[in-house]
């Protein structure tokens, strides 16, 4: 069977609807559903209740650190990881990852299909030991071996990118990492501070894991280049929305036969 582990944070009205997703259509494949909750002050913890998910606390969040926390609530070989903003959309979604471990046993891991870069690199055959970020594992909608897994946590000392510098690592000591043609949803809408978090934490993972260097004049060039694209995008709003009230205002004088 297999374990479903959600890390989720305030994300009720997600929560819900991936619950309700995973109980009403593919209950049959799924050993356990787990919800990851870090500090919700929403109704979260009733929404799991509900479907009957086990819910879990974590206090102090870490990416690496809530995928091994996660990675520990569950009993089944098979573990799939999911954000609360995510949901599976295929009908053999989970079948197809089954099918996928029982016909190699050095499988460590499956990312699943949820945007053109990722179905680009399935079809074109670009393997993880390739692009490690594009083909490497994404944690709003992976599978991995627990059994490898234990053998080789996540690091909880990088600031993000936990799923593909685990990728990186399982790749290197001889496990194999794959596509499954599981397709999945993922719907998210971040606010200002949210998306600035993310920014401060990537900054941090592209350094450690790809070695993006930042230099003062590449960070002056970006700022120059973010202001002017904030002026000429509002600038070009504006206009349009000029360009939309003459026409209304046309419309009125001359509006068309109704049928």
């Amino acid at each position: 069977m297999i374990s479903v582990v959600i890390r989720s944070k305030n994300e009720s009205k997600a929560l819900t609807f991936l619950l309700k997703n995973l109980t009403e259509r593919y209950l049959d494949d799924i050993g356990e559903i787990i919800v990851i909750d870090n500090l919700s002050t929403d109704k979260s913890e009733a929404v799991s209740k509900t479907y009957n998910a086990k819910f879990v606390t974590i206090e102090k969040f870490s990416y690496g650190g809530s995928a091994n926390f996660a990675a520990q609530q569950t009993k089944f070989p098979i573990v799939v990881m999911f954000s609360a903003h995510s949901y599976p959309v295929s009908h053999d979604f989970f079948k197809l990852i089954k099918q996928k471990f029982d016909a190699n046993s050095n499988l460590a891991g499956l990312r699943c299909l949820h945007s053109p870069n990722d179905y680009q690199n399935y079809i074109n055959k670009i393997p993880a030991t390739i692009d490690p970020n594009k083909s490497g594992l994404i944690f709003s909608g992976s599978a991995f071996s627990r059994a490898v897994w234990e053998k080789h946590p996540f690091r909880e000392d990088v600031a993000t990118f936990e799923d593909k510098e685990w990728t990186k690592r399982v790749l290197k000591a001889g496990f194999d990492i794959d596509f499954v043609a599981s397709i999945f949803c993922y719907q998210i809408s971040r606010t200002k501070k949210q998306v600035y978090f993310r920014f401060k934490n990537d900054l941090v993972g592209n350094y450690q894991l790809w070695h993006k260097d930042v230099t003062f004049l590449g960070a002056s060039k970006g700022f120059v280049m973010s202001a002017f694209n904030l002026f000429k995008g509002f600038f070009i709003d504006f206009w349009f929305a000029i360009k939309r009230y003459v026409h209304l205002i046309i419309f009125i004088f001359n509006k068309p036969k109704k049928f």
